[in-house]
C-alpha cells in the first residue's frame, strides 16, 4: 500500500464528533501532500467556520497520522475556501448520514 493510501486509511479513523462520520467520507480532506520525505501536509476544512470542535478535529487528524511509521512530521492546514458543502461527501458518508 502506498503512503497516500495509508494516510487516507488512517484519516478514516478520525470522526466528526457531532455527526459521527469520518473526515474522509464527510469530504473534509481537500489535499494530502508530501513536501519532503517523512512529512505530510493535510489541507482540510470543517463543516462550518465557527466550528467549536476545530482543535479537536485537527488534533485528531495529526494524532492519527503520527501512527504511520513512514511519517515524522504532520502539518494540518485548515482552509475555508472552497467552503464545505454536503456535495463533497462520499456515497458512504451520505449513507451514514441517512
Amino acid at each position: 500500500m502506498d503512503l497516500t493510501n495509508k494516510v487516507y486509511d488512517q484519516l478514516k479513523t478520525v470522526l466528526d464528533p457531532e455527526l459521527g462520520i469520518n473526515v474522509v467520507d464527510l469530504g473534509l480532506i481537500y489535499d494530502v501532500e508530501f513536501p519532503s520525505p517523512r512529512k505530510a501536509v493535510i489541507t482540510m476544512t470543517l463543516t462550518t467556520p465557527g466550528c467549536p470542535l476545530h482543535d479537536s478535529i485537527s488534533s485528531g487528524v495529526k494524532y492519527s497520522l503520527e501512527k504511520i511509521e513512514e511519517l515524522d512530521e504532520v502539518d494540518v492546514n485548515i482552509v475555508w475556501e472552497p467552503a464545505w458543502t454536503p456535495d463533497r461527501m462520499t456515497e458512504e458518508g451520505r449513507r451514514m448520514l441517512s
